[in-house]
């Protein structure tokens, strides 16, 4: 089949992103923000490129009856099975295979079955590259061979715009199949590339690669630029201490992140006698608080706390992972406070805040990941003061979709879920967290109406194509809050500083990021997530009354 049009330099890029192992519902809930910003006519397009856990779909016409096991023995199997809203019957998506999503504006009269051709050309033509030979088949759609199919194809379009795409099988668990009827056809045999490769069969990464720059071809897009893409593997268990990845770094070249070495741009004063520090040390103390202030080590401690400005930490002072530029402690966390959200919010009254700032350690532990605990010490601080703004910094609670609602029905005024790094270094620096899954939170938490903040960490190695790539990736789940800063070493056991970054780039990043669509954006060296958090906002609320203006 011949390339279906000749490519033009005025077409949007094709975002080409390799996000690893993601849960089909993230990867559905990502997809579905990204498609629809597509549908209103903002970003680009996207190809999407990822494995996912076992899991059965099942399209708009499928036949529930084409899944032969009952779903409490799939599950209990850790098989999830989902309906979706694709095209298409039952099939199987499990490691091994490779997905592509590719989220696309067709134009306004799209070619349905030409966009379904387009998919099987690109399997077809990756499949030639490693020797695999495969056609397509009259009737039928998706890649086959001469032992049986070895892609599916499924897609939902809308206003023009695609979604959803192709399933290739590279090297999974074929026994899986034996589970359901693979896209209703009975009396047709399933297999994949490592039938015909054996050992010599590449990896899913591999196949990705050449899969990406066929469908670049294929839908005469070109391909995001400068963007060094590397795999995103599943959340690794937390450890105790920092990651041997991490530790196995640590002693390579670096700037040699010392305070008598840093920039003068870096360097802050140390105010430990000022009188709004040691009020706001003391308050701490008595209400038995923490803050991540002192926790992480900010460096602009002095200036936010005699300023009367602090971020509150929730549910200890102990984190459940082990990421490689944290200083958190990550000890075996103590039992949860559960008076805790009432001294937060005594804590944000005595410092007659208008705008509060609450975070947390992670708690993978918990049923909920803490999300319980936020939602608590919102609802305190709107009762105890209630034209105080309030911002929540929280972890990604392992992905948990009603945890996050949760801390979303009780309706902060800024979600922030900090992003810390671009694709390539996601594993080293935040071993038990994901890419995708960051986007996803921060695209469920704009679903539900909420304004997004999120921030990026400099200095450990990127390059300005992906710091840019990220930022885009952002603005492109409706983020609206950015911040970018420097990152410092806080100790010989975390990740090197590889580069000091000039004020001037950060000035370049934060044009960017307006020109990008950012609302608001805080970029500088010394910048952290909650640097000068209530700027972002506007002027403090008015008083609605009397009773509240006393207050």
């Amino acid at each position: 089949m011949e390339q279906m049009s000749d490519r033009d330099d005025d077409v949007a890029p094709l975002a080409v992103r390799r996000l690893g192992r993601v849960p089909y519902l993230e990867a559905l809930d990502l997809q579905t923000t990204l498609f629809e910003r597509r549908v209103a006519g903002k970003d680009q397009d996207w190809l999407l490129l990822l494995e996912h856990p076992p899991v059965f779909t099942l399209g708009r016409n499928a036949e529930p009856a084409h899944v032969l096991t009952p779903r409490e023995e799939l599950e209990a199997a850790g098989i999830g099975v989902v309906e979706t809203n694709r095209g298409g019957d039952v099939t199987y998506h499990g490691p091994g295979q490779l997905v592509a999503y590719p989220i696309l504006d067709l134009g306004p009269a799209p070619d349905v079955v030409a966009h379904v051709r387009n998919l099987e050309e690109i399997v077809i033509r990756t499949l030639d590259d490693f020797g695999v030979p495969a056609f397509r088949e009259e009737g039928y759609s998706g890649v086959w061979t001469e032992r049986g199919k070895v892609a599916a194809v499924g897609c939902r379009i809308t206003r023009g715009v695609t979604m959803h795409g192709t399933a290739l099988n590279v090297a999974p668990d074929m026994g899986h199949w034996r589970h359901i009827v693979p896209c209703g056809l009975a009396d047709r045999s399933v297999t994949s590339m490592r039938d015909f490769l054996g050992a010599r069969v590449p990896t899913v990464e591999t196949v990705g690669e050449a899969f990406a720059r066929h469908a670049a071809d294929v839908f005469a897009r070109s391909p995001d630029p400068g963007l060094d893409i590397t795999t995103e593997e599943p959340g690794a268990p937390a450890r105790r201490g920092v990651p041997l990845r991490v530790a196995a770094v640590a002693s390579g070249p670096d700037v040699r992140d010392q305070a008598r070495t840093r920039p003068a741009w870096l360097r802050n004063r140390a105010r430990l006698g000022d009188r709004g520090y040691m009020q706001i040390k003391a308050m701490m103390r008595d209400l038995d608080l923490n803050t991540v202030c002192e926790e992480a080590g900010c460096p602009n401690i002095f200036e936010c706390w005699s300023e009367r400005t602090a971020t509150l930490m929730l549910l200890g002072r102990r984190c459940t992972r082990s990421c490689g530029f944290c200083e958190v402690d990550t000890r075996r966390p103590l039992p949860v406070d559960t008076e805790e959200p009432a001294r937060v919010a005594e804590a944000v009254a005595r410092m007659g805040l208008e705008h509060a700032v609450l975070t947390s350690v992670a708690r993978d532990d918990l049923p909920d990941g803490g999300a319980s605990v936020f939602a608590a010490a919102i609802d305190a601080i709107r009762a105890l003061r209630p034209r105080c703004t309030v911002e929540v910094l929280v972890p990604d609670f392992k992905g948990d979709a009603g945890a996050a609602a949760a801390v979303f029905a009780a309706s902060p005024d800024v979600f922030n879920h900090n992003i810390e790094t671009v694709t390539r270094f996601q594993r080293l620096v935040r071993p038990q967290a994901g890419y995708a899954r960051s986007l996803t939170l921060l695209a469920r938490a704009g679903a539900a109406g909420l304004t997004t903040k999120s921030g990026i960490m400099l200095g450990l190695g990127e390059t300005t194509a992906e710091v840019h790539a990220t930022m885009r990736d952002l603005a492109a789940v409706g983020c609206s809050i950015l911040t970018v800063g420097q990152y410092l070493r806080p100790s010989a056991r975390h990740l090197p500083v590889r580069r000091w970054v000039e004020p001037a780039e950060f000035d370049e990043l934060g044009e960017l990021g307006r020109s990008l669509g950012f609302a608001y954006v805080e970029a500088g060296p010394m910048v952290r997530s909650s640097f000068h958090a209530a700027r972002a906002l506007g002027p403090p609320r008015p008083a609605q009354n009397a009773c509240e203006a006393a207050q």
